[in-house]
């Protein structure tokens, strides 16, 4: 790479483009095998009158500087989360131990304080406090105490510290999910509440791919906003629909960021059934449930559920539908001795091999459950007493998702709903084989108000597999 003054000349696109002197830096130290080489020899090409600047540059001492206020209100609300900061004077006291305070003393122009004094760095320090707590209360990440002082953490500052997300992401998810008469329970509609998360700012969207991104979103069978094609978010929709569908994509730079956008969706959809499960509403969390699942997989839910398995042609997706097998869950307590008999004339010895051995390896799981014996009284606390047991012997949790890029572990909701009101719900993690113990857990709940005998609907949800969900039916009796 052959570097004039502040550009380089890119050979795959042929042109000069835009170098800062960071990415020169970034150049040199790329140079080298590593493993093969123990030097490297880096040469710039620059203007005469750069000469002088760019030798400052490479052999004196440069300063960091920090970027902590940058993002302090995610920092701040997990240290409020952790407990370390319980007050808007600890929180003060916290950012007078950090690395960006010992800069502010040094360079107060770069984190826009005013007054380069004692008295000055601590206004700033109290006034950057204020502002970062205001906007946390606004997101509903924590609650100012009474007195103006005290600081305490709130349900949605819980999830984003614990999942790792953006503050603006929680907020956006209680605006979407919660402030509305109907929440959004279709699953396009969820999909694009996921896409609108702040973990999706810095989806590259390169020049001119506002065309690549029309010309995909015509092959996709959910609509997105014309109008934002070239908005990161939108390209998210658009990749995750790709991934769904199985499409190809259109140049290999989208293979790339669509493993950026499956690295983050996971967590961030957790984070939604977490949120709509607060609130309360069943299907929004269900259907968040179902996302995950659909990111795993990489396909639809209402996909036909035997034909992505590996070795299952056509034929023998119909030779089996002939027999009443249409879906993962009934393939997976079919005999093996009556698949072999079924499929052994449209498949290869080798295809037919591979396909029990997947089977044997998918969760098998027995759900059962005890309502309180006694009746309860209205609005009282019970518990829900629930056993899973694994009927796969040779069952593994790590899962079965040729469409994920990275290796997953197979996890499960317990949800207890009414109606369309979600009670409880508990994440929980499967025996993995039926030589494990089985798991034995319970669901607390707040019995109804209303006298007489409700029947309450119990799921067994998994984050990994389409089609081995279970559901059951648990009368409650208030008296």
């Amino acid at each position: 790479v052959g570097v004039t003054g502040t550009e380089y000349y890119a050979a795959k696109t042929k042109r000069y483009v835009a170098c800062p002197v960071t990415d020169v830096m970034q150049m040199m130290g790329r140079a080298g095998r590593p493993q093969y080489d123990d030097k490297a020899v880096a040469v710039i090409l620059v203007h005469e009158p750069k000469k002088t600047f760019y030798k400052k540059f490479l052999y004196e001492p440069f300063p960091v500087e920090s970027c902590l206020h940058e993002q302090l209100h995610d920092h701040v609300n997990a240290e409020v989360v952790s407990g370390t900061i319980r007050s808007k004077q600890d929180a003060v006291d916290f950012l007078s131990w950090t690395y960006m305070y010992r800069r502010l003393l040094q360079n107060p122009a770069y984190y826009h304080c005013e007054d380069p004094t004692e008295d000055g760095f601590n206004r700033h320090l109290s006034v950057l406090v204020e502002a970062t707590f205001a906007d946390l209360e606004a997101a509903g990440c924590v609650a100012i105490g009474e007195d103006g002082w005290g600081v305490e953490p709130l349900a949605l500052g819980r999830v984003a510290s614990y999942y790792y997300l953006k503050y603006t992401t929680v907020a956006l998810f209680h605006a979407e999910l919660h402030d509305v008469d109907e929440p959004p329970v279709a699953l396009p509609d969820l999909l694009r509440v996921l896409c609108d998360a702040s973990e999706f700012d810095e989806l590259p969207v390169r020049h001119n791919e506002e065309h690549t991104n029309a010309a995909l979103a015509a092959t996709l069978p959910w609509s997105v906003d014309q109008r934002a094609l070239d908005s990161p978010h939108v390209k998210a929709q658009l990749l995750l629909q790709a991934h769904f569908a199985s499409a190809s994509l259109p140049v290999a730079d989208y293979v790339t960021d669509l493993k950026s956008v499956l690295d983050q969706a996971l967590r961030v959809l957790q984070a939604m059934v977490d949120i709509a499960a607060d609130a309360g509403w069943l299907h929004t969390a269900m259907g968040a449930m179902y996302l995950t699942q659909m990111v795993s997989q990489g396909r639809f839910l209402d996909d036909p559920q035997l034909a992505h398995l590996p070795g299952i042609s056509s034929t023998a997706e119909a030779t089996l539908a002939s027999r009443g097998i249409r879906y993962l869950a009934q393939l997976v307590y079919t005999d093996h001795r009556e698949l072999q008999r079924v499929l052994t004339a449209h498949m290869t010895p080798r295809s037919l091999a591979d396909l029990l051995a997947l089977i044997s390896s998918l969760p098998a799981t027995r759900l059962s459950a005890s309502p309180p014996v006694d009746p309860v009284a209205p609005e009282d606390e019970c518990a829900v007493a629930v056993t899973i047991e694994a009927t796969n012997p040779r069952a593994r949790r790590a899962a079965h998702a040729p469409g994920f890029p990275k290796p997953r572990t197979s996890g499960w909701w317990l949800v207890l709903g009414l109606g369309e009101e979600l009670f409880a719900l508990k994440r929980v993690a499967a025996p993995p084989s039926a030589r494990a113990p089985p798991l034995k857990t319970e669901l607390q709940l707040c019995a109804p108000e209303d006298v007489g005998t409700h029947e309450y609907q119990l799921y067994l949800i998994s984050d990994s597999y389409i089609g081995l969900d279970q559901q059951m039916t648990i009368n409650i009796v208030v008296e």
